[in-house]
């Protein structure tokens, strides 16, 4: 019985979109099958806007946000390295190490990042701090297969209990178009941000592998 309620509630995830508002993911544990997969409005991007908001306590490397197409693993990853103040993105294979100010662990951290096809430019900000404008180059992304928790070495697999997340995720959203300073700082600042129209934590299409659970967000006391 206890099995079959859990198999009604992740097909519950993947069959509608919920509302996330006040809620976070938490990845309770270091596994490689702890995973949530997220189903994306559209299928071909020339551009990327993904911003998310985490805290974990992990000093190792690991993946915060995981694209991965048919043709590449890494379409786009946001992913932190061991170095204390360096995230690394990378964009149809290609990777950019950004540095970033005043990392820690433990504290929730808000990070966006940028990329356009047209002129080949990533960018990353981080607290609300942006960085410079670098150059990956790449071409269109099509067909993803998106998840949180993991990294995906192959196309929606390939999970190295070594690069795992653990702690919480909470407002994912992603855009097929990129988000001007003022409109991500006011996804910084919670204040009232048009959702992704790719992926909009508001109305999320999800699906929850392992040992994942749904949680309110931790609020501070007024």
């Amino acid at each position: 019985m206890a099995c079959l309620l859990l198999l009604m509630m992740l097909t519950a995830c993947a069959a509608s979109p919920q509302d996330l508002s006040g809620k976070m993911f938490t990845f309770p544990e270091e596994t490689k099958t702890a995973n949530v997969r997220l189903m994306t409005a559209s299928r071909n991007f020339d551009a990327v806007t993904v911003c998310l908001r985490s805290i974990t306590d992990l000093s190792r490397n690991h993946a915060l946000f995981s694209l991965a197409t048919k043709f590449v693993s890494n379409g786009f990853l946001i992913f932190k390295s061991p170095t204390e103040d360096v995230i690394t993105l990378i964009v149809n294979g290609k990777s950019i190490n950004f540095e970033v100010q005043d990392y820690k662990r433990n504290v929730w951290h808000t990070t966006c990042s940028t990329w356009d096809s047209a002129s080949g430019l990533v960018q990353l900000w981080f607290d609300g701090k942006p960085s410079i404008r670098k150059f990956t180059g790449g071409s269109n992304i099509t067909e993803p297969s998106v998840i949180l928790g993991q990294e995906q070495d192959t196309f929606g697999g390939g999970f190295d209990v070594k690069q795992c997340f653990t702690g919480m995720i909470s407002n994912v959203h992603m855009w097929d178009y990129i988000l001007s300073p003022c409109e991500i700082q006011r996804y910084v600042d919670n204040l009232n941000f048009t959702p992704g129209n790719v992926l909009n934590w508001r109305a999320l299409n999800f699906q929850i592998g392992g040992r994942v659970l749904i949680e309110h967000e931790q609020l501070p006391c007024l």
